[in-house]
């Protein structure tokens, strides 16, 4: 008699219950900003839930925002304010943060880091903080509050290198950016990523190495961050200083501000909008003198991808496009050599425009830059994506296009609007669709949109 196919076991992961006390830059919080922290009604605290799962799941193979949420169904965070400080409650945590019962003191920091930078967006940048989020300046003063909260900017020399890169890459390509890292490392250069794995860990991974060997005490490894990101990329274990922004559109500002000089890995949709993002900058008048060197690196086998990259560009931006970047292929010491170089001169041009070294004042970065783009169906299908417009105008809405496909590809919200009302459709001047289809599909075929799994496409590109 055959019996009926028995339902598999799940096996519960290993919890904690721990209490632990600050670490990592973060002493005092208000009653206030413990009670907003706390309150379930704004959904702050649910935030808070959320990117707490991330940092204390750091390291994470997975970038499916919902699946430490349903591997842990009860974890739980509470803030307490004491007369002497504050602290924080953990119930049913993950395991893996922890060592003889006792956090792991880089994923402590990580976690008072989000407690701070929750807290700072609550109270600063809530409806009572009297901050205009509504101009260029004051979304910049904003961007600087940010990060000034999360002793993020040093007044030393310019030394610090922005990575950006996929988390779905090659192990190829993954050795190569800790080579590129290396070398960095080696010249004394800091690294700031978006705190993920892939490209985002590789570079601080060979820089560590170099630093070490060149007896560094006190390197930084940034990532930057924001919540609807952090739970599908969370934080390498490399990351020393950690900051979450309020949104996409102020991390790639606080990347552009902080950084002084950009290296570009091979990536998917999200390294795509990063690029556009900047090009768009720079490609205004306002910025045409500006130093800023960006280079894209990859190994040889990269190199038919920063061939599309750049005909996609060339046909989207134009000729003057090019002018901002080049590419280097399979040459970790000489993408070093170069940014060293580059960052020499932006070193000069601040000095000469009595600009600060650990703040970009200097780069105009428009409102259409700065303000938050929502992406639902309808949105996506406004774009206009269609030749005859001022080159930064357009990579303003392609830099939208990417950033709603990496939402309906790994943000909880853009993944629900795709669950309910099928893929984004996408519209444009029929050229500029074709080629814009044959970038995704490649990186579809390449495996750079999800790390695991096959992948569904959230949108359908329309001529």
């Amino acid at each position: 008699m055959s019996q009926a196919p028995r339902a598999p076991i799940h096996t519960p992961l290993p919890t904690v219950n721990a209490r632990i006390y600050p670490s990592g830059g973060l002493d005092v919080l208000s009653r206030d900003e413990v009670a907003r922290l706390r309150d379930a009604s704004s959904g702050m605290h649910d935030l808070l839930r959320r990117c707490a799962l991330a940092v204390l799941t750091t390291g994470s193979v997975s970038d499916d925002p919902r699946a430490a949420q349903e591997q842990y169904k009860d974890f739980d965070i509470q803030v307490h304010q004491q007369d002497r400080g504050m602290r924080i409650d953990l119930s049913n945590a993950p395991a893996m943060a922890f060592v003889d019962g006792e956090i792991i003191r880089g994923v402590a920091e990580l976690l008072f880091a989000v407690v701070r930078d929750l807290a700072f967006r609550a109270i600063e940048l809530g409806e009572d903080g009297g901050r205009d989020l509504d101009s260029t300046d004051g979304i910049t003063d904003a961007v600087f509050g940010l990060l000034r909260n999360a002793r993020i900017l040093e007044p030393a020399d310019p030394n610090l290198v922005v990575c950006w890169g996929g988390h779905s890459i090659s192990r190829e390509e993954y050795i190569y950016t800790k080579q590129v890292g290396y070398e960095l490392g080696l010249r004394g250069l800091d690294i700031c990523t978006g705190c993920g794995p892939g490209a985002m860990k590789g570079p601080m991974k060979g820089a560590n190495i170099a630093h070490a060997k060149q007896r560094r005490r006190h390197p930084r490894y940034i990532g930057v961050t924001e919540p609807g990101i952090i739970a599908a990329e969370s934080p390498n274990p490399i990351v020393n200083h950690l900051v979450i922004m309020p949104d996409i559109e102020k991390r790639l500002e606080a990347f552009v501000r902080i950084g002084h000089g950009i290296i570009v890995f091979p990536g998917g949709v999200g390294t795509a909008e990063e690029i556009l993002y900047l090009l768009g900058i720079l490609l205004r008048e306002e910025n045409a003198e500006l130093p800023f060197p960006l280079i894209f690196t990859g190994p040889t086998a990269s190199a038919p991808y920063f061939e599309q990259i750049d005909r996609f560009l060339r046909l989207t931006l134009g000729e003057a496009a090019t002018s901002r970047y080049e590419i280097v292929i399979a040459d970790p010491t000489e993408v070093a050599k170069k940014m060293t170089a580059g960052i020499r001169k932006v070193r000069e041009h601040r000095i000469a425009q009595k600009d600060s070294f650990f703040f970009n004042w200097s780069i105009d970065i428009p409102l259409e830059f700065q303000q938050p783009f929502r992406p639902t169906h309808e949105a996506m299908a406004a774009l206009d994506l269609h030749k005859g417009r001022k080159p930064h105008e357009l990579a303003a809405d392609l830099r939208r296009a990417f950033s709603g496909i990496v939402a309906g590809n790994v943000k909880e919200e853009g993944m629900r609007h795709i669950d309910e009302r099928g893929p984004f459709e996408i519209h444009g001047d029929p050229e500029m669709m074709q080629s814009l289809d044959q970038l995704l599909r490649a990186f579809v075929e390449q495996r750079r949109m999800k790390i695991q799994g096959d992948y569904q496409p959230c949108y359908r590109v329309l001529g």
